[in-house]
């Protein structure tokens, strides 16, 4: 009979933590793209206040291209500069530092728990990777304020057509 009883009881799927009613499963994560533009700091701090909000954690990542991207290469050629990989690279750490520092302080000063990421490669394709592989439940973007993105299309747009997790886009 006891073999009876354990069928008819709903079991808990092996790969969902086992809650009290009432209580969070999962610490809420929160990934926002920053750059240092003033609409990805209006995106940091909503993403910030969010993260508080729900008692969870935000996940800050900034995003450089890589030397060899085409981007960066037809900027050189535009420029009529000479292509130096090493010195774009050197930008691109030497940004990523800038912005950590930064981020971890307002974070610490705001008690929001906060993990700084700086990844290489196409924006939305890295913001979503790390949305992925930090579980997140949402990702946040400042709203772009270049023209020619009304043309090609704004990161927020790209993110919400590719999105694994709810996309936010921050209007100023």
């Amino acid at each position: 009979m006891s073999g009876e009883a354990e069928m008819d009881r709903p079991s808990q799927p092996a790969d969902r933590p086992i809650t009290s009613p009432g209580a969070p499963a999962t610490t809420t994560v929160v990934v926002v793209g920053i750059d240092g533009s003033e609409t990805s700091w209006d995106a940091f701090w909503w993403a910030c206040g969010e993260a508080r909000r729900l008692s969870g954690r935000a996940v800050a990542v900034f995003v450089s291209p890589t030397a060899g991207s085409s981007m960066v290469a037809a900027s050189a050629v535009i420029a009529g500069a000479p292509f130096d990989y090493d010195a774009i690279d050197q930008v691109a750490i030497d940004r990523a530092e800038q912005l950590r520092s930064e981020v971890e302080a307002l974070a610490l000063a705001h008690e929001v728990k906060l993990t700084f990421v700086h990844a290489r490669g196409e924006t939305s394709k890295e913001l979503l990777r790390v949305a992925v592989a930090h579980h997140a439940d949402l990702i946040v973007v400042g709203r772009s304020m270049q023209a020619r993105h009304h043309l090609i299309g704004s990161l927020g747009r790209r993110l919400i057509c590719e999105r694994d997790a709810p996309v936010v886009v921050v209007v100023p």
